[in-house]
């Protein structure tokens, strides 16, 4: 049987990556603001991944898990990111 250790985070780094995800907020609504082209898609995801990122490592809690556990995770994520990916090229080759 395992035992579960509790991960006390300070209050401190959950401030910390608040503002962050604010920062990168206003900043998917300042890119916004202007025509990229073909690059508003890529600047958006590329931003929502980060925002992600920072979800995910600290609030659930990733940043702790054993690296197994990251490795799946990580694996799935990839696979999805596939699909999407897939699903794009078939759009835009209809």
């Amino acid at each position: 049987m395992s035992e579960e250790h509790a991960h006390i985070v300070q209050y401190k780094t959950f401030a910390i990556v608040w503002i962050g995800l604010l920062i990168l907020t206003g900043l998917t609504v300042a890119v916004a603001q202007y025509n990229l082209g073909a690059m508003n898609i890529w600047v958006a995801l590329g931003i929502a991944t980060l925002k992600s990122g920072l979800v995910i490592a600290f609030f659930m809690h990733m940043k702790y898990e054993s690296r197994l556990f990251q490795l799946s995770l990580f694996a799935a994520l990839a696979i999805l990111a596939i699909f999407i990916g897939l699903n794009f090229f078939d759009v835009l080759y209809r």
